[in-house]
């Protein structure tokens, strides 16, 4: 059997920091987010029975075991163990990616969605998308103890652009973005994606800022505001580069929310872009490094460009297809 997962990274707007648990168990909490058209694959296939070893699994690594707990990919391990998967059968699994992880993009949540989507229809099972993006939290943050939020998993599993509510209760909504396809298709035309050349683990960036809420909730609640106010933005008629002014104001409310989210060298590439005509932007993700947005009108984009022609431009677009099965084959 062989099957292959097609899972994508997101963008996130406004009102990240309110989907950690730990703020939106008391608070409640609103993300803007939509997934893009860059992927993780995650193929999982009958390892033939010609080895020594059980699994192979192949990431930035490539690894051998004889069991499961033998596996050094922590959320291969912990997501196999989590899916009730025994030593009975051998397994391939193999990841590949279209970005680079610790980028920003949530790629390991991405990574988790697309594991238990590929696992559970190796099974032989289906898994609805909040089902899916559920399981992806409970792997990230309760097995594997993850300083993560909840949004990224649910951009993973839905995609789209939505909106995602957390109650204080624990519940999450997803509520798709009801605006007409020529306003989101004129957004898409206005952002501008850059990736800093470096990485970091957002578990431990998240865990500074995490550790930092509770003395910045004015801060906080700010940036949840802000999410009603980009939406009336793309829903009304006015002038959309009001979208990009608010990203402004919310990188600056973000980045005071610790010390750990920017630095000078994210700062400089900031104020070049904004120096050059981007009229806002964020750096992508729990903070520190990876990809940078911006919002540039489209007579401008050149000047962005060429002022920051020494980052690597990475071209995309909106999707709204989220995590699925590409390939299915029971025998091959």
């Amino acid at each position: 059997m062989i099957v292959i997962s097609k899972t994508p990274y997101r963008i996130s707007f406004f009102g990240g920091g309110t989907d950690y648990p730990k703020w939106y168990m008391k608070n409640g909490g609103t993300v803007l987010s939509t997934t893009i058209d860059k992927y993780c694959y995650i193929t999982c296939r009958t390892l033939p029975p010609f080895f020594s070893h059980k699994y192979r699994v192949v990431w930035s690594h490539i690894e051998h075991a004889s069991s499961i707990s033998e596996i050094l990919h922590p959320a291969v391990r912990e997501g196999l163990r989590f899916l009730g998967m025994n030593d009975s059968i051998g397994l391939e699994i193999t990841h590949q990616g279209d970005l680079p992880a610790r980028s920003g993009m949530g790629s390991s949540s991405s990574f988790a969605a697309g594991l238990i989507k590929a696992l559970t229809a190796f099974q032989g099972k289906m898994i609805g998308k909040h089902d899916l993006a559920l399981k992806a939290i409970e792997l990230e943050q309760n097995l594997l103890k993850e300083n993560v939020g909840s949004q990224d998993q649910i951009a993973a599993a839905y995609g789209g652009f939505n909106l995602i509510h957390f109650s204080s209760k624990g519940d999450i909504r997803v509520e798709p973005l009801t605006v007409p396809s020529n306003r989101i298709a004129e957004l898409d035309s206005r952002l501008l994606m850059f990736y800093t050349g470096t990485s970091r683990f957002a578990s431990e960036i998240a865990a500074k800022v995490i550790a930092n809420l509770n003395k910045k909730e004015d801060v906080l609640y700010q940036m949840q505001r802000l999410v009603n106010d980009a939406v009336c933005i793309l829903n009304g008629k006015g002038d959309l580069d009001d979208f990009g002014r608010l990203l402004n104001e919310s990188w600056n409310l973000k980045r005071s929310v610790s010390e750990v989210i920017s630095n000078p060298a994210i700062d400089k590439i900031y104020k070049t872009a904004i120096d050059n005509g981007a009229i806002g932007g964020k750096l992508l993700g729990a903070g520190s490094s990876g990809f940078m947005v911006f919002y540039v009108q489209p007579e401008r984009q050149v000047e962005v460009w060429d002022a920051l022609c020494d980052y690597l431009h990475v071209p995309f677009r909106f999707e709204r297809d989220g995590c699925s099965i590409v390939y299915y084959a029971t025998k091959y």
